[in-house]
């Protein structure tokens, strides 16, 4: 057979793992393959057609593709996947795909990725296991991955021109095969970001001495909710103790869920005063279909607002670093308002007739996310 692989034209900064899986899946088959992102034309019609989905709000662009496909290939079986199929089904199931998805493909799961599809990428993205220890209430984890699996190795996972490994894994320090995982990733000698970060809870010396022999930079925590403080604020002085530094601590910090402005300025100034990176995160609904459309039962479309003009303008790519002026700021303000408020754009001085003025080039002290 002949495969069109579709990636939707919606944003992402990494390459659609899944597919290339199923890439490598199909070519064990021997089978041929085309991968291509967004509506395009292609020069081969395919027998079967697998469409990709992210989040659930980016539907649109997934729809579109199976239109724009369905509409070139009507007679090609068109199968959908991904996130929003899973957590959506019936909605997806208005797509004029012939058959939705949900779930794992299993069958590709233990396959090697084929990264000659994404020639420009150079890092092994790799779940070591499925599955989280947690039950958040806010996350799609349980949804999507329903049963806790592990690897016991991610050698063969490693595309051989790779130096950098990047692990999707949900709750790593959760599961009883950490200790092999760390060794393993040593002995390969590569770079490694715990991606989605690591349970604070879990952190003990033991636990700290074995990270300290990775390459890994930066470090990677939670901070969702109050009950999260006392493991954060044991777990970073043991990081450092083991020569991690605290401004290469990125502690990821949901707001807009059921905690109010007042309680998330609190998590924030927690962490500038440990000396860590802040990195906001709002939370959006399972089945959202609008981006950044929700609104928590206690916080104003303001209120977000403010935090999102504050991560452009005063953060650092969409983080708080513990910088002397965010300190500052965060750590004597009185309420949400007054720590998230910016100060108006100074004026640019104007041109005098017959002067020629040099307008000041302000100096750039964040990048948006």
């Amino acid at each position: 057979m002949h495969i069109l692989l579709v990636e939707p034209d919606y944003y992402t900064q990494y390459p659609p793992l899944g597919l290339l899986k199923l890439a490598s899946y199909h070519k064990l088959l021997g089978d041929t393959y085309t991968l291509v992102r967004g509506c395009q034309l292609v020069d081969r019609t395919p027998d079967r057609i697998y469409v990709t989905s992210l989040f659930t709000y980016a539907w649109k662009p997934v729809h579109q593709a199976i239109a724009y496909y369905k509409g070139l290939f009507p007679h090609s079986e068109l199968i959908l996947g991904g996130i929003y199929a899973t957590l959506m089904r019936k909605h997806a199931e208005n797509s004029s795909a012939d058959r939705i998805y949900p779930g794992l493909f299993e069958e590709a799961e233990a396959l090697r990725p084929d990264y000659s599809l994404v020639s420009t990428w150079r890092q092994s993205i790799i779940f070591s296991h499925r599955g989280c220890t947690n039950k958040c209430p806010y996350c799609a984890v349980p949804f999507l991955e329903p049963e806790r699996t592990a690897i016991k190795s991610i050698r063969h996972l490693v595309h051989p021109g790779h130096r950098k490994i990047i692990l999707w894994d949900n709750n790593t320090l959760g599961m009883n095969g950490w200790r092999d995982l760390i060794a393993e990733l040593k002995s390969l000698r590569v770079s490694v970001d715990f991606n989605q970060g690591l349970d604070a809870e879990f952190i003990t010396e033991e636990v700290a001495d074995e990270l300290c022999g990775l390459n890994l930079n930066p470090i990677r925590m939670v901070y969702d909710t109050p009950g999260k403080r006392r493991y954060l604020e044991k777990a970073i002085p043991i990081l450092e103790r083991a020569k991690f530094n605290r401004r290469r601590m990125i502690v990821y910090t949901l707001y807009n869920w059921i905690d109010t402005p007042e309680q998330f300025l609190d998590r924030i100034k927690d962490l500038l005063e440990w000396g860590v990176v802040a990195y906001p995160m709002r939370f959006e609904p399972l089945d959202s279909l609008v981006k950044n459309k929700y609104i928590g039962r206690y916080w104003t479309a303001q209120q977000l607002e403010m935090i999102a003009r504050a991560r452009r303008v005063i953060g650092y790519g969409g983080a708080f670093p513990p910088y002397e002026g965010l300190r500052k700021k965060f750590l004597t303000a009185k309420s949400f308002e007054e720590a998230f408020a910016l100060r108006p754009p100074r004026s640019s001085p104007e041109k005098t007739e017959g002067t020629s003025k040099k307008l000041l080039k302000p100096v750039p002290v964040a990048s948006a996310i």
